[in-house]
């Protein structure tokens, strides 16, 4: 890894924001995902999730593919099983929807770990996401249509966030853990390692300040074996 590329993707990792994220409701157009994931990477966030209409559709291996391969997406059948890992992470979840008890987005506290519920672009958010959501949202309109794509959403109430957190200093200081830092740092800067380590079922190494793989020679040895050469010699 060059020291100019590690040097991008540190400041990148330096302004993560994994308690703001992004939840896809019934996603049937893999395009739409794709343009979430381009301006959720745009806007710091690390993780998108995406309830997905059917198994055979849905993304796999965990992240999007081409420049949104830093953006992990969490992939699930169901939106009660989404809503409450959102929960579980201490969010509160917001939904676009036109309601009585909806209020302008400007009018949140993004600075609170936020999980955001985009419904699709035909009906909206279903019954089950507006019932287990702790606020419905609204993105004032003053013309004909009532609603806008949902990407386009996705940048209105993401830009809003992302302009509340850099105020509180929220881009300031690195928030993401050290562990997945590494990750990242040894995906995005050794590619073929990484892929060759997915293969062969072989840990992650650790990432030096430089940016060099830091292993043993066992781990090497391995790296230039087939995986049932180097099962032989644990055994």
């Amino acid at each position: 890894m060059t020291p100019e590329r590690l040097e991008r993707i540190n400041t990148m990792l330096d302004k993560r924001q994994p308690d703001l994220t992004v939840c896809m409701e019934g996603v049937h157009k893999h395009h739409n995902l794709a343009a979430v994931v381009r301006t959720c990477d745009a806007i710091g966030v690390s993780d998108v999730h995406a309830v997905w209409k059917s198994e055979e559709m849905e993304v796999r291996g965990g992240s999007a593919a081409g420049s949104q391969n830093w953006i992990d997406v969490h992939n699930y059948h169901n939106t009660a099983d989404a809503i409450a890992a959102l929960k579980a992470q201490g969010m509160q979840v917001l939904v676009t929807n036109l309601s009585d008890t909806a209020v302008d987005f400007k009018e949140i506290d993004y600075t609170k770990p936020t999980a955001i519920i985009l419904g699709q672009e035909k009906f909206g958010a279903s019954k089950e996401a507006l019932a287990l959501a702790d606020q419905d949202i609204i993105i004032p309109m003053v013309g004909m249509v009532q609603s806008l794509n949902v990407s386009v959403a996705c940048s209105v109430v993401l830009y809003e966030a992302q302009r509340q957190r850099q105020l509180a200093g929220m881009y300031d200081k690195p928030s993401l853990s050290e562990e997945r830092r590494q990750r990242v740092l040894f995906e995005g800067g050794h590619p073929i390692f990484a892929e060759a380590c997915q293969r062969k079922g072989l840990p992650y190494p650790a990432i030096d300040e430089n940016g060099q793989i830091v292993a043993d020679e066992a781990w090497w040895q391995k790296m230039q074996m087939n995986k049932d050469a180097w099962q032989h010699i644990d055994d």
